[in-house]
């Protein structure tokens, strides 16, 4: 069972998110909270498996609560949840310890793959957001440092002409999370496009 806390100040997007979390029987919703100090309650009592983090919230911010969470417990998995797209937000997040970052303007069903993922250990970053942000991470980092097992896995077997819908048979995933796994290893690798991604998975199937 992968719990959720929930920390957003606006009250019909948490109800929009604990709305499709609802009959989803692998998640239950620990608590839900308007502010960074009501979280701060709600995890030291819950212990949630995952957060998802709003970064402008009153009291503390989710900047300064992703620090104290990660701290406190170094096991809980933060997901972002933010308008803010640019660099510097992400930077932060990032660094203060999130493994994932959504945008709200996103597809609510994306908030649930990027849940899943965190919670198995990997990283999740919203298909919105500007890739060259992590091209220059991509040049002074080793494939196996920057992609999850998932990732490299996935691309070993593009390395081998394998197609999406093979891929999905081959690790028991449906093709739309394997399609989300290939726009995640693009993004992350500072790649152009699915033909681009094919040239490198054949040239570094060895690598990885």
């Amino acid at each position: 069972m992968i719990t959720v806390a929930i920390a957003e100040d606006h009250q019909s997007l948490i109800d929009g998110v604990e709305l499709l979390l609802r009959y989803e029987e692998k998640i239950s919703i620990v608590g839900m909270a308007n502010d960074g100090e009501e979280l701060l309650h709600i995890v030291r009592r819950k212990q949630p498996k995952v957060v998802l983090m709003d970064i402008r919230m009153p009291k503390i911010d989710g900047i300064a609560a992703t620090k104290i969470i990660k701290k406190e417990f170094p096991h809980i998995k933060i997901i972002a949840f933010t308008m803010f797209d640019q660099e510097d937000a992400i930077q932060q997040m990032i660094a203060a310890g999130a493994s994932g970052y959504l945008l709200k303007n996103s597809p609510l069903e994306e908030v649930l793959t990027g849940i899943q993922q965190v919670a198995k250990g990997e990283t999740y970053f919203d298909g919105a957001i500007d890739p060259s942000f992590f091209t220059e991470k991509a040049k002074s980092t080793s494939t196996k440092q920057l992609l999850s097992k998932s990732e490299r896995e996935i691309l070993q077997l593009i390395g081998q002409g394998k197609t999406s819908s093979e891929i999905a048979t081959i690790r028991f995933n449906s093709v739309s999370t394997i399609e989300t796994h290939r726009k995640n290893i693009i993004r992350k690798l500072g790649l152009h496009g699915k033909g681009e991604l094919l040239r490198y998975a054949i040239e570094k199937k060895y690598d990885f």
